[in-house]
């Protein structure tokens, strides 16, 4: 078994989200840093992020989370430290990147080393984490969904956010033209991505989307849900494309976390049944991993690496929108929860290799 450790690093530190609780209920606890199994890979984690995933699971909002309690944290960045039975040597030492759903928030992970994506040289750990979950998610709805051609238009919501930041830079990079809904506090930063803003506080946001896009948009990218997403497939040009991927009008509401989705299921279904040669999905970054896991796991290697390539041409800048440490859990997920920030929270470890820095207002 291979090693990299170092005396320090001896214990475990990971983040427990106990119930249904305020950011301040999260508990922070150590233990020992166990060993990996056959195939397996224990990661010294550098970077983890918050996502709109954990602001769900925290209300128990997020429709397929674990019992609580439980570690959350998407995804993350860190080194491999050590390997287990049937992995390769070399593997140790590395920088990888991880989507886990659930178990980031902690100083150490233990991954399936097929789960692994190795990070770049020259790549930064936090840099590379804003486009993990957030990279994939953008790259697979542009690419292997919507599949819109070079000049056709697109309407991003929440152009400011974590994957909207990502998607509405690599729309821009294959040639479409951009529309991305945000409140008007981050509106400089979209034209200086050459996105066209709308404010949806401030506008009829379909009203505005039909005088820029007379015709229909070519695709439209919703985490809203609810009444958005019927406005957003009203919206589509003839042969456009929906991509629905998730439900946040439904964040804060009571009653069942599935239904949300489930209504957003059946539309779609109802939807592509109708002959008009639209389309519409609904983006499950999991889809075909219970069936088809080694074909999951090459498409998501495949598509994070072109992220990252996408990262190293300049076609994407990846936006920390704050570094904390994990210890300050809660403060950050206050931040991410806020709407203030433009781009992603990022928990580092509490060694100081990654020292807290300003939000990105």
């Amino acid at each position: 078994m291979g090693t990299a450790e170092t005396v320090e690093n001896t214990r475990l530190v990971e983040v427990v989200l106990p119930g249904v609780v305020e950011p301040e209920g999260l508990r922070i606890q150590q233990r020992e840093i166990p060993a990996p199994g056959p195939g397996q890979i224990v990661v010294r984690m550098e970077a983890t992020g918050v996502s709109f995933a954990e602001q769900q699971m925290r209300r128990g909002r997020y429709y397929d989370q674990p019992p609580f309690p439980f570690v959350p944290g998407y995804d993350l960045v860190g080194t491999v430290l050590t390997a287990g039975e049937g992995v390769t040597p070399g593997l140790v030492g590395r920088r990888v990147a991880a989507l886990v759903k659930v178990g980031g928030w902690a100083s150490h992970v233990v991954l399936d080393a097929a789960d692994a994506v190795e990070v770049p040289a020259g790549v930064g750990a936090a840099e590379a984490e804003t486009l993990v979950v957030n990279g994939i998610t953008a790259w697979q709805m542009l690419h292997r969904k919507a599949r819109v051609r070079s000049g056709g238009t697109v309407l991003v919501h929440g152009a400011n956010g974590g994957v909207g930041t990502v998607l509405v830079q690599l729309a821009r990079a294959a040639g479409l033209k951009v529309i991305g809904t945000a409140s008007a506090r981050h509106h400089e930063a979209l034209r200086e991505l050459g996105v066209t803003p709308v404010d949806y506080r401030a506008e009829d946001v379909p009203a505005r989307v039909r005088e820029l896009a007379p015709g229909g948009v070519d695709a439209v990218f919703d985490h809203l849900g609810g009444r958005s997403v019927v406005d957003s497939w009203r919206l589509l040009a003839p042969g456009g494309t929906l991509v629905s991927y998730g439900s946040a009008t439904t964040r804060d509401n009571s009653g069942s976390k599935q239904l949300p989705v489930l209504k957003i299921l059946g539309r779609v279904w109802l939807w592509n049944a109708l002959p008009n040669g639209r389309h519409a999905y609904f983006f499950n970054i999991w889809e075909g991993r219970a069936l088809r896991k080694d074909r999951f796991r090459a498409r998501l290697g495949t598509d994070l690496t072109q992220v990252f390539q996408a990262l190293q041409r300049g076609d994407v800048a990846a936006r920390v929108a704050a570094r904390l440490p994990l210890t300050r859990a809660a403060e950050a997920l206050r931040l991410a929860e806020s709407g203030t920030v433009a781009g992603k929270v990022v928990l580092v470890p509490d060694s100081g290799e990654g020292e807290s820095a300003s939000p990105a207002l």
